[in-house]
């Protein structure tokens, strides 16, 4: 049963990272149509809606490590099972970065320089904004998206409602830290079109883990806090 739990990771992760990162490479800035930052900020919102309700009562559809970590943290689930579900989601991720790779080279013009939706800060952000902006940006993000996702696939939540909550968290997550971080939350989205990039996008990649994690345990942690019954999750219900 764990063998398909991690495979719904390595699959779902695959889909926010080729919908989001792609959204961004491909059609952010297409001549005359192009979606812009609402438009890649909706796609990585409705890219883990759809897998929310596709596989969340198989493994909770975390898709991302610091979800990962910061529910375990929460209490809601086993610290033991971290590791193979980040490795799941990072093997997710990185697959979905070659596809992407592959099909937006076909393009003419295409260039690595540009940035392939690798998050950055300093010279690599897209508003130049230092790292000390980025990591706050990214570790206040994440925590309240752990705090959304905890709060919203509660027991006594509205039952069938948290994927579009947590996927509508995600994209006002993107519209407001798009442009300090390019937006990251997710160390196994961070990493995909890092090791394609290369270079700076590998030297700055320490950050999009940190923080994310410290946030991710902090917005578990607050929440355990904060809530009389912190683990008290429906059984099947997606996490995120």
């Amino acid at each position: 049963m764990n063998g398909k739990k991690y495979a719904a990771e390595l699959i779902g992760t695959f889909w926010l990272t080729f919908a989001g990162c792609g959204s961004a490479v491909i059609a952010a800035a297409f001549p005359q149509v192009g979606i812009g930052l609402v438009g890649v900020s909706l796609a990585f919102g409705l890219s883990v809606v759809t897998m929310a309700y596709a596989i969340g009562h198989i493994s909770g559809c975390h898709l991302n490590p610091a979800v990962t970590v910061g529910l375990a943290a929460g209490g809601r689930f086993p610290a033991g099972q971290i590791l193979p579900y980040v490795i799941a989601q990072v093997i997710g991720a990185v697959a979905a970065a070659a596809l992407l790779y592959v099909i937006a080279s076909g393009a003419a013009g295409f260039d690595l320089a540009k940035g392939f939706a690798s998050n950055g800060y300093g010279d690599h952000s897209p508003g130049k904004y230092s790292m000390v902006a980025g990591f706050i940006m990214e570790v206040v993000m994440t925590m309240m998206f752990l705090f959304i996702i905890m709060g919203s696939t509660h027991g006594k939540a509205p039952a069938g409602f948290a994927p579009l909550a947590i996927g509508l968290a995600l994209v006002m997550i993107h519209l407001v830290s798009i442009p300090v971080t390019n937006t990251s939350v997710n160390p196994a989205r961070s990493t995909g079109p890092a090791l394609f990039v290369g270079g700076w996008a590998l030297q700055q990649l320490w950050m999009f883990w940190v923080a994310p994690l410290v946030g991710g345990v902090l917005g578990g942690a607050i929440y355990r806090w904060l809530s009389d019954e912190p683990t008290g999750v429906v059984e099947g219900k997606a996490t995120t």
